[in-house]
């Protein structure tokens, strides 16, 4: 056997090299700490329970593709206090189960595989677990090891999917379901677990319908740090709350916003624009938000359900027509928002601030939302006709250009409405070429538009700084100067403060003194004076009072962040920890009940630990069809904020109060570093413990 021990480098004392072990004693005390259990996992049996109660609408493409799991129920883990002998036999024989992690790495799946195997050894020693190795794609490769009891100590607590790496192979075509099989079946596999977000879980049934007639048990995990995995039944009853990693990856973030909100509190001249993931949900900006405070946080699914009531009004006034244009916040109105809140803030004295967007916030934006509905379609139904690649065939952004010119000119469409059209062109082109060149990047393996590729924070902070600009030469984008601070520089030039604040300021009373809009400049200020009779015009201006111009002359400065792999490859917080174990314990024991087709799940886990309850959720009735490439396919919907919850009422009704355009001191939050102490981390996310108050 490979002996890994590290070795003392020559030159190098025990003393020293004892200091720099690669285990810090946060890692020993991590790997030492043990998540607490549900308290039926301390039963010496258990079985499942069918809850008739929870229903889900059935989709008519599922129940074709999926006829063998599609009448799954949801499943309750229950204590089974006189199990017969057979049952009893049936519960604790030896197994062998296969374990894959799938897709981005997320906070807790390491602690999913420890609950697993200490389930599994815990009723027979004799188990074996195999992990696959790259995900899906050593699965399909027949590429594993066997998880040892050494290897999951060395993991246990520990973020990333280090342990046997992970992958986003898809398993999509009939060839390779059968040879997922044959792989498993080698192994004699039992059952095999996946781990992964929503495109894994689809993964997990159409293998779970594959691999029925062989007996062997698919069980999926919910993973996925965007916090898009969530299950409600047809009458709202949650089933699942949230995925695992999403805390963890929350709390990562906000401690770094939160060091920013400190620097940008002591510097007082950068606004930190911080784009964190989520490209089809903001969780995590709602989230984040919540630990932090943040002057601004957008939140996609409120620009997407904007209604401009102004411009409704003036269509219905002018003509009585709808003007179907006032749905869905356009860029240069979301920029107008924005840049309301930073001129507010800087006449208190504050430009600077703190601001949070999710990734994929131009999806809710309707008019980026045309463009990429229609550049998809461009792209798929080029693939389709030609049989090449759009990406290949144009490689370079005006080639791309050249052939939607074409199409905008009839030459590459003959129907009557081409998709893309004139207007379509001018719009386009208006746009900024990296913004463009964005637009047409080759999609990912989903067939969905990359926005991590696109620099989101750049394209609304220019539209933002130009507006800036405008309200500069306006002179309503000022920074207002504390009073006393006026007055003692009057004081110690030798001048009456009393006698000049009405000729510089528009509230020369208040604590923060706003010089008037009509100083725009050194010749403006000299203007104002001669004509309230301070100065002749053969004077010099007085240069405290040119520098008391100059402190309120707003420049903004912006510092940019991307918040993403860091979180997903973070140590997972106290609640990660347990609730990861927790869905391994569920997993066995949805395997050892018969399960399959099931997606491992908490329900109540948005209530306090003691009212958690393992459950296993029917995968085939959480699918859809969706558009993918061009073409419809059945996946597993994504969740989306809902803005009708506790969470997002509260944050809505709060956010006004951190903005902190007033003489106030700012409301930023320090939600503390990562930890896994009961005693001084929460013990679930903030939007979990908001959700689940009494409305």
């Amino acid at each position: 056997m490979e002996d890994n021990t590290l070795k003392i480098p020559p030159g190098v004392t025990a003393q020293a090299f004892q200091i720099m072990n690669e285990d810090s004693r946060e890692t020993l005390a991590r790997r030492r700490f043990s998540p607490g259990k549900i308290d039926i996992f301390n039963a010496s049996h258990t079985s499942l329970e069918t809850l008739h109660e929870y229903r889900f609408l059935k989709d008519t493409e599922a129940e074709r593709m999926l006829p063998g799991i599609i009448n799954n129920r949801v499943q309750q883990v229950i204590t089974d206090p006189a199990p017969d002998e057979n049952a009893k036999a049936g519960f604790s024989k030896p197994r062998n189960i296969g374990v894959v992690f799938s897709g981005g790495p997320a906070p807790g799946g390491h602690n999913v595989i420890a609950g697993l195997f200490d389930e599994m050894k815990r009723f027979n020693s004799a188990s074996k677990m195999f992990g696959f190795i790259k995900g899906p794609e050593g699965l399909l490769e027949n590429r594993y090891i066997e998880i040892t009891p050494g290897l999951v100590d060395t993991h246990r607590n520990m973020g990333g999917f280090d342990m046997i790496k992970t992958g986003r192979t898809k398993i999509d075509s009939g060839s390779k379901m059968e040879k997922a099989l044959t792989v498993c079946k080698g192994l004699n596999l039992d059952a095999l677990v996946i781990i992964g977000g929503d495109d894994s879980n689809t993964n997990a049934a159409f293998l779970a319908q594959h691999f029925k007639s062989s007996g062997i048990k698919v069980i999926g995990v919910p993973k996925t740090i965007d916090g898009d995995i969530q299950v409600k039944t047809e009458d709202g009853k949650v089933l699942c709350a949230i995925s695992f990693g999403f805390h963890s990856a929350a709390r990562a973030f906000a401690q770094n916003i939160s060091n920013l909100a400190n620097d940008g509190s002591s510097d007082i001249k950068y606004w930190h624009v911080c784009k964190v993931m989520g490209r089809v949900a903001s969780h995590l900006t709602l989230e984040t938000a919540l630990q932090t405070h943040v002057n601004i946080a957008l939140i996609g699914e409120e620009l997407a359900d904007y209604v401009d009531q102004e411009r409704m009004s003036k269509g219905l006034e002018q003509d009585g027509q709808m003007d179907y244009n006032a749905y869905g916040i356009t860029l240069r109105h979301l920029s107008r928002v924005i840049c309301d809140i930073i001129v507010r803030r800087a006449a208190f004295g504050k430009n600077y601030g703190l601001m949070i967007i999710p990734e994929g916030i131009l999806e809710f934006i309707n008019e980026i939302q045309v463009f990429i509905t229609k550049l998809n379609k461009i792209i798929a139904d080029y693939n389709r006709i030609h049989d090449l690649d759009f990406h290949r065939s144009f490689p370079t952004l005006n080639e791309k250009l050249d052939y939607l010119r074409r199409i905008s000119q009839g030459m590459m469409d003959k129907g009557r409405f081409p998709i893309w059209n004139i207007r379509d062109d001018e719009l386009f082109n208006q746009l900024p070429s990296f913004f463009r060149e964005g637009l047409l990047v080759e999609r990912d393996l989903h067939g969905n538009f990359q926005f991590s590729q696109v620099k989101t924070e750049k394209i609304i902070m220019d539209m933002v700084k130009e507006y800036l600009d405008v309200l500069r030469e306006q002179g309503r984008y000022k920074v207002g100067i504390l009073r006393d601070d006026y007055v003692s520089l009057m004081d110690s030039a030798g001048m009456d403060s009393d006698l000049f604040a009405p000729a510089l300021f528009k509230n020369p009373q208040d604590k923060y003194v706003l010089v008037k809009p009509d100083i725009i400049s050194l010749k403006t200020l000299k203007l104002a004076l001669v004509n309230a009779g301070m100065l002749d015009a053969e004077e010099e201006t007085p240069q405290v009072l040119v520098n008391i111009f100059r402190k309120s002359q707003a420049e903004f400065k912006i510092q940019t962040h991307f918040y993403g792999y860091d979180g997903r490859g973070s140590d997972p917080t106290y609640f990660d920890c347990c609730y990861a174990y927790n869905l391994g314990l569920t997993a066995f024991h949805l395997i050892a009940g018969g399960a399959t087709g099931q997606m491992a799940a908490i329900i109540n886990l948005e209530k306090d630990f003691h009212q958690w309850q393992p459950a296993g959720i029917p995968i085939a009735r959480l699918m859809h069809l969706e558009e993918r490439k061009g073409r419809l396919e059945l996946v597993m919907e994504k969740s989306i904020v809902d803005l009708e919850s506790n969470a997002f009422k509260v944050f809505k009704a709060v956010r006004e109060e951190w903005v902190a355009a007033c003489e106030c001191p700012d409301r930023f939050r320090n939600p503390g570093p990562i930890g896994f102490s009961k005693q001084v981390e929460e013990d679930r996310p903030l939007t979990l413990q908001l959700n689940a108050l009494e409305s």
